[in-house]
């Protein structure tokens, strides 16, 4: 029997933020980063546990977003992944589907990266059209290798944003988007 569990990182116990990066570790075959890592604590964590062992996660972050010239609050999903050997079986679609859910309650706008746009496309995202940028300070740095990566999840204030707008992000360690 599975358990959908939803924390902040603060409320999750040392071991099962362990079990977390060793999952993320596993499912993206080493090539999670610390700064990976980084981007997926410090927001709210949706974990289903199967027997005692993580087996599919996801965390939403906050993150300024500039649409134009509109600032959102944007709930940003990091650390997405379900154990190789548990995929295939609706487990990433149920921790996003809950992350989605914490999206629309706590924020103005969804934004990820990701080159699966097919499996959140099926979950209520959209890929961004227009231009993608960083903001670094006062300056916009272009970052057109990322604008086929970017997908957004509108809804409320953010349903008529217009997809092929200008969409930037504020800088960060690692990967800015």
């Amino acid at each position: 029997m599975s358990e959908l569990v939803q924390l902040s990182t603060a409320e999750v116990p040392t071991a099962t933020l362990d079990e977390v990066r060793g999952l993320l570790d596993h499912a993206f075959d080493g090539d999670f980063a610390d700064t990976d890592w980084e981007h997926t604590v410090g927001g709210q964590h949706v974990i289903l546990v199967e027997e005692g062992e993580v087996i599919s996660h996801a965390s939403v972050v906050t993150r300024n977003l500039e649409v134009a010239d509109r600032s959102f609050r944007a709930g940003y999903l990091e650390g997405v992944a379900t154990h190789p050997e548990h995929q295939g079986k609706g487990f990433g679609a149920q921790v996003v589907t809950a992350a989605n859910e914490a999206i629309r309650r706590l924020y103005e706008l969804g934004a990820l990266s990701t080159d699966r746009h097919s499996f959140y496309h099926r979950l209520g995202w959209e890929r961004w059209q227009g231009p993608t940028y960083v903001r670094d300070g006062s300056r916009l740095v272009r970052t057109a290798d990322e604008d086929d990566g970017i997908m957004v999840l509108r809804f409320g204030p953010s349903g008529a944003v217009d997809l092929t707008s200008a969409l930037a992000c504020d800088a960060r360690s690692g990967d800015d988007w």
